[in-house]
């Protein structure tokens, strides 16, 4: 097994009112870890944790029960912050500042020399896309454009790990393909990526595991592809049949001169997996996941 770079054991954190008093619980006994190198989906309906979860990471927070450990630190450690790269849901920086600017200001926080800021400015200019905007005041962005300099400020100080909240909130469809190939190159670079989205086929697309959260609890785990793969079913991909030949079985497709291109497991939907799971947990509450169970394949 890989590294572990998040370690979540028995999570919980429960809102108290002005006097006191249990008011929200927020997460129930969450036990995850998060690999290193590998792009890791929080899914669930508002409400369920998932921004409770990140800011519990983050040390913005603090637990009511239970421990997490962030790169090998508590999350309490401030420390730890100067390795994470964040991008919130709605970036808040500094409207009348260009691209430039506002990379330079924040790798000023990270104490970095001139020339490494410099180079990183430029870098992450590029790998966001934004050359022909980079003098332009932010107040002047697009809502693409604003998320592409969130990210780029996300990844100023070259983190080991980066969480994404809601990253292509608001993209059209090219803002989105390119905001995921961005985080498909952060893998490749060796980072580790940690994103909540609600646009389920964004998560499926890029996303190598996914928690899904219900009312605070853990309700599945895994790998997209062991969740979405139908075991009871098989599908076999061939090349161009006659209609003869697609009324034969498999074991007299080289009579007819055919190739098996492929067999596998037909995959279901993330958006088919994540209705399934909150309609399961409404009907079934209390029930939370248990290692090495695997979620019902059934249309709900």
């Amino acid at each position: 097994m890989s590294e572990s770079v998040i370690e979540v054991r028995n999570l919980s954190k429960v809102y108290r009112d002005f006097w006191g008093r249990p008011k929200v619980r927020a997460l129930n006994s969450l036990s995850l870890d998060v690999k290193k190198g590998e792009i890791f989906g929080l899914l669930g309906p508002n409400g369920s944790g998932k921004t409770t979860t990140l800011k519990l990471l983050l040390g913005l927070l603090f637990p009511t029960e239970g421990q997490v450990r962030i790169l090998g630190r508590p999350a309490e450690d401030v420390e730890k912050n100067e390795r994470i790269g964040y991008l919130p849901e709605e970036s808040y920086l500094y409207r009348f500042l260009n691209a430039d600017e506002t990379l330079d200001f924040y790798g000023r926080l990270f104490k970095m020399s001139s020339a490494e800021r410099r180079q990183r400015r430029d870098d992450l200019i590029k790998l966001v896309k934004l050359e022909h905007a980079r003098k332009r005041q932010l107040k002047e962005y697009s809502k693409g454009m604003t998320r592409r300099i969130g990210l780029a400020q996300a990844l100023i100080n070259d983190p080991e790990l980066v969480l994404l909240d809601e990253p292509t909130s608001g993209l059209d469809p090219l803002g989105t393909r390119d905001m995921k190939d961005m985080i498909l190159e952060l893998r490749d670079r060796g980072k580790t990526v940690v994103m909540c989205s609600h646009l389920l086929a964004d998560v499926q697309d890029v996303c190598d595991r996914i928690a899904i959260l219900f009312r605070g609890e853990l309700k599945v785990l895994g790998s997209v592809q062991e969740l979405l793969e139908a075991k009871d079913e098989t599908q076999i991909m061939t090349s161009h049949l006659s209609e003869e030949a697609k009324r034969e079985v498999e074991e007299v497709l080289k009579k007819h001169g055919a190739t098996v291109k492929s067999v596998s497991h037909p995959t279901a939907t993330l958006e088919d997996l994540f209705l399934r799971t909150v309609a399961e947990s409404e009907s079934r509450p209390g029930r939370r996941f248990e290692p090495g169970e695997r979620p019902s394949t059934e249309n709900a």
